[in-house]
Formats: structure tokens, C-alpha cells, sequence
């Protein structure tokens, strides 16, 4: 299972660099989306993804920290999610701004001939 949860970050990440390198803006914004997910992504698998076992203890005895998940990781991708949203919803409209002003949508301003 780990091969192919890395096999998929891998894949994100690199499609995410390959669009970065594009010269259309959507393109552009599409890649960084791409590149925010493989790191999403990475840092939620960090947490040890566990079945059918509690975030947190409930018990006053010591418990087995190995047989718990942990929630910080689960709590750092909500956070970047919502400020992943945000900042595409700030690049999206910065891109249309950038399409009104110079009537291209590539990242230069000029279209190649």
C-alpha cells in the first residue's frame, strides 16, 4: 500500500511541476492546485492512517500511544485545504484581472508566434 500511496504523490507532485511550466495561466493555477494535494496528501499519510481505531484516549490509564492516530496531521490538511481554497479563489480572480487588462492569458502577457 505504501508504493502506491507514494507512486500517487509522486505522480501529483511531478504533473503539478510539469504544469507550473506551462505558459497559460490557468495552466499555471491548475498545476499549483495539483502540487497543494501531493502535499496534502503527504502530510496526511504522515499521521499513520489507522481502521477502526480512536483519535484520541478516553480512558485515565496510560494507553499505548502506537494503537491511537494521530490528529495533528488530520488537522494541518483541513487547515490547508481551507487556505488552499483561498489563496486558488485569489489566484483565479487575479487571473481573470490579468485576462481583462492584457487580453492574453498567457503568463508573460504576450502571445508567442
Amino acid at each position: 500500500m505504501e508504493i502506491v500511496i507514494s507512486l500517487a504523490i509522486g505522480v501529483l507532485f511531478g504533473s503539478g511541476i510539469w504544469l507550473l511550466l506551462r505558459p497559460r495561466s490557468f495552466q499555471v493555477l491548475t498545476g499549483l492546485m495539483l502540487m497543494s494535494y501531493a502535499v496534502n496528501l503527504f502530510i496526511f499519510i504522515m499521521g499513520r492512517l489507522w481502521v477502526n481505531q480512536p483519535p484520541l484516549t478516553l480512558g485515565t490509564s496510560v494507553p499505548d500511544l502506537a494503537m491511537f492516530s494521530d490528529p495533528l496531521p488530520q488537522a494541518l490538511v483541513l487547515t490547508a485545504i481551507v487556505i488552499g481554497f483561498a489563496t486558488t479563489a485569489l489566484y483565479l480572480v487575479v487571473m481573470i484581472g490579468s485576462r481583462g487588462l492584457t487580453g492574453t492569458d498567457h503568463v508573460d502577457g504576450e502571445e508567442s508566434e
